[in-house]
């Protein structure tokens, strides 16, 4: 089984890829897709595009797992932003037939930790424990991808006894 988790963000999008099954990761792989905010948003959203398109195809993923979109009254076009770039996450899951589900934050803080309100840094070490890694993951949304692939892997057993 093969996850794709990615941590959405206009500037940063974390991505990661977690192999194994449900008993035993196998394999992982972290990294961020940047963009710059010299560019028009339309650029942007086709730059994530293409690099997850790469990322898809070179991964053959058996599931897409994507932070829900969340939005802070404090910064309200924040969620906007986020949706759209959401929408291109999951418009390249459906043009390769990758199956892309959502998962809110508060749900794989509660998973990874026992505490739907944990910190980063809590999440972080969190998921270094599971994949047995001593060294810091950074950037934090990296971290975060990594959580929401951890899940989709961990969660592949229902899909698989359906």
């Amino acid at each position: 089984m093969k996850v794709i988790g990615i941590d959405p963000g206009l500037a940063s999008t974390g991505v990661a890829v977690v192999y194994g099954n449900p008993n035993r990761i196998s394999g992982y792989s972290f990294g961020t897709i940047r963009t710059s905010k010299d560019r028009p948003i339309a650029s942007r959203l086709h730059h994530i595009y293409n690099e997850i398109q790469k990322i898809i195809h070179k991964e053959l993923p058996d599931i897409i797992v994507i932070e829900d979109i969340f939005s802070l009254q404090k910064y309200p076009d924040s969620g906007i932003t986020l949706g759209k770039v959401c929408g291109v996450l999951i418009l390249s899951g459906y043009l390769n037939d990758v199956p892309t589900v959502e998962i809110p934050a508060k749900v794989a803080k509660q998973v990874l930790t026992g505490n739907g309100n944990a910190t980063k840094n809590q999440v972080e070490k969190a998921v270094r424990h599971l994949l047995d890694r001593p060294t810091p993951i950074r950037p934090s949304h990296s971290a975060d991808a990594l959580s929401f692939a951890i899940i989709g892997l961990y969660r592949s057993q229902d899909r698989l006894n359906r």
